[in-house]
């Protein structure tokens, strides 16, 4: 069996604690059937942080979070802490995570699964079969640049104001992430900005460029308008291989694409950071659904989305694709099987809660490793 792998697993609030279950019980089955053996922590954030330790995460977690291999990190938030004021948001602890940890690289699949094609508000021949990645800039651009702020002019009235900034460095680093995915997939990247109306968006253009030219004239490259590439994922999102694009584009991207696949609860995520020396790169996984505290507690969350993640961690940290695959593929077949959370309910389907949902994929798995 290979060498223990550290894994940090931050629940966090919500339904977090309630589909990271049905993942500790993956874990446990690959454990039993000695696939990989896990080093596995746990610790709180958000909410719960708040709750027991009077703030979002520790500076003891942080420790714990950089000298782990992966995190899988659940959700944060809800109405319970939302008049802490500023400095107390649940939210901050993914923040710190992603500055102190320089995790630079949003990694967002928009995949449509066979089984739930209809559950798309588009036509389903329009997304049938849908891969799509976008890897989106996380730690610059118009969300960290300066100057911003809000002044008052001489006239008396007030002016706000953010500044898109990107050094040549900060464009590589992203770019060469969505290259080395994409000669993994299709072999090809679309690179997304606004070169014709901004500054930035015409540098980010030229380095993607010089780029692919220097070290990756292998695979392919299109250039895109922004509003385009929006335009163009409403109208044929099958055309994308892996879409690399600015912190602001990716933010409003990725959620379009999103619900190209009909649900929140079937998305996963992951957000890299830079590779040390020895070839290592830190990551967080985390489902993209929020905490969703209307329906917390209730035993009817979707843990598919977590599961996914987890699916994503052993491919990008741990190189396992053949076990990501084959936790990918028991969902598949038991969504094919017509069991359905009330999220992604349909005619003709069966209402499951999480532990059962997670109960299926664990039978599924015992079927495919046989």
């Amino acid at each position: 069996m290979p060498a223990n792998k550290k894994l940090l697993i931050l629940p966090g609030d919500g339904i977090g604690p309630e589909v990271m279950r049905e993942v500790r019980r993956i874990i446990d089955w690959m454990d039993r059937r000695r696939l990989v053996s896990f080093d596995v922590s746990d610790d709180l954030v958000g909410g719960a942080a708040i709750d027991a330790r009077g703030t979002p995460i520790t500076d003891e977690t942080m420790q714990k979070a950089k000298d782990t291999d992966a995190i899988l990190f659940g959700s944060v938030g809800g109405p319970k802490w939302e008049k802490l004021g500023f400095q107390l948001r649940p939210e901050l602890a993914i923040l710190r995570l992603r500055k102190e940890l320089d995790l630079f690289a949003n990694l967002r699949p928009a995949t449509v699964l066979d089984p739930l094609v209809d559950a798309s508000t588009l036509k389903p021949d329009v997304v049938r079969g849908l891969d799509v990645m976008i890897v989106r800039e996380s730690t610059g651009g118009i969300y960290f640049g300066e100057p911003r702020g809000v002044e008052t002019l001489p006239s008396g009235e007030k002016r706000g104001f953010d500044t898109e900034t990107y050094t040549t460095s900060e464009i590589e680093r992203v770019a060469r992430v969505a290259f080395e995915l994409a000669r993994k997939r299709k072999n090809h990247v679309t690179s997304v900005e606004k070169a014709n109306v901004m500054q930035s968006g015409l540098f980010w253009r030229q380095t993607v460029t010089a780029l692919h030219e220097r070290e990756y004239p292998d695979v392919g490259l299109a250039h895109m308008y922004a509003d385009n590439c929006a335009m163009q994922l409403v109208r044929n999102p099958r055309q994308f291989d892996v879409i690399v694009t600015s912190n602001i584009f990716g933010d409003l991207l990725s959620d379009l694409a999103s619900m190209l696949t009909g649900s929140l609860g079937m998305l996963p995520s992951a957000t890299l950071g830079p590779m040390d020396a020895s070839g290592k790169r830190l990551a967080l996984y985390e489902p993209i659904h929020g905490s969703a505290p209307d329906i917390a507690g209730k035993g009817i969350a979707n843990p598919m989305a977590q599961i996914f993640s987890f699916a994503m961690l052993l491919r990008y940290s741990f190189g396992m694709d053949e076990d990501a695959a084959l936790i990918e593929r028991a969902c598949t077949n038991v969504l094919a099987s017509g069991l359905r959370t009330a999220d992604i309910m349909a005619h003709g389907t069966a209402k499951v809660g999480t532990n059962v949902m997670g109960e299926s994929i664990l039978r599924e798995l015992d079927k495919l490793a046989a």
